[in-house]
């Protein structure tokens, strides 16, 4: 049996289909399990020894076509189940399953606070109920995520600054709606003991420098932009603590089995994306009652009513009693 599984974005949500790759390599190892994916992506897949083989889209969807056509695969599982994929399957011509996203549910919450999300419904436990035809069950051994040898970070070669612990905090996030803001992180930076290491793409490394120009801690490493993400995740499975928005290094920190303090803005965890099996818990943070929260099941470039209050309100006490809470000795 040959299958092919579609996920097209994001770094979160495909680490998050990991377990049904493993789930279904490990039960039915005769299978040959191939990944299509963008090729922005492809260095989370390249490692996993369940995979056989990743397809990366470029440009040119004809060009994907043409090279999956080629595999004669028995079986799509659709990750994705959008109208690109839908293309695919239909040019592919072979049987195939394809994910429940829920969005008129999560419609229905956004749009007018209308719960109707199963409750304790992980997207996990949804990408795996595609391969039920294959009698596939959940192991239960959370996320997985395969750094290559060659992008394992000597944190004392690279950073001799830094202690044996330290505190990543994940300051990125595709939109400004799940970022906390900068002068919230510099008043948690402010309070912390242990170093730092603060973690993001090219476009948060003026930012990181911000927050170590407004800061008081000297022990704050920026490593925004410096770092590809199999270096980051690196960082983050060398972490203590891991405190990060609703993103992609979640998910990795969840891999990693970390202690997670994760930072909710417009987005929350009831919509199925919070980290799953971590490490001994994660701890949530975010603004109980607000009327327009959850405002979108991703985020947006600015706050749809202009106060942010999701994020602003943000108590960094709380964020500091729950990064106490994993820093007190185990009795």
């Amino acid at each position: 049996m040959k299958i092919l599984i579609l996920r097209f974005s994001s770094i979160g949500d495909i680490v998050l289909t990991t377990p049904l790759i493993r789930c279904l390599k490990k039960q039915h190892p005769e299978y040959e399990i191939h990944y299509a994916t963008k090729d922005a992506y492809k260095s989370i897949l390249t490692t996993n020894p369940y995979l056989s083989k990743v397809h990366t889209l470029k440009n040119d969807l004809n060009d994907l076509v043409k090279e999956l056509s080629v595999e004669k695969f028995d079986f799509v599982i659709d990750l994705h189940h959008n109208i690109r994929t839908q293309i695919l399957k239909m040019r592919l011509r072979v049987k195939s399953e394809a994910v429940n996203k829920l969005n008129f549910e999560k419609w229905l919450l956004t749009q007018f606070k209308i719960d109707k999300l199963p409750k304790y419904n992980h997207i996990v436990d949804r990408y795996l109920y595609t391969v039920r035809s294959f009698g596939v069950i959940n192991d239960n051994e959370g996320l997985d995520y395969f750094i290559p040898p060659e992008d394992q970070v000597n944190i004392k070669a690279r950073y001799p600054e830094l202690t044996d612990e330290f505190i990543a905090i994940a300051i990125g996030a595709k939109y400004l709606t799940k970022r906390l803001p900068y002068a919230k992180i510099v008043d948690i930076c402010n309070q912390l003991e242990l170093p730092i290491v603060l973690l993001g793409g090219l476009d948060d490394l003026a930012r990181g420098e911000e927050i170590i120009h407004k800061s008081t801690n000297g022990k704050i490493v920026n490593a925004c932009g410096k770092l590809n993400l199999n270096q980051s995740a690196s960082m983050v499975s060398q972490a203590k603590i891991v405190v990060t928005h609703d993103t992609g290094l979640m998910h990795i920190a969840a891999a990693f089995r970390k202690d997670i303090v994760s930072i909710w803005g417009n987005t929350v965890p009831e919509l199925g994306m919070y980290p799953y099996m971590p490490g001994k818990e994660f701890r949530v943070i975010q603004v109980e009652g607000l009327e327009c929260r959850p405002c979108s099941k991703i985020g947006y470039k600015k706050c749809p009513k202009g106060h942010f209050d999701c994020m602003q309100k943000i108590d960094t006490k709380q964020v500091l009693n729950e990064i106490d809470y994993y820093l007190k000795p185990v009795l």
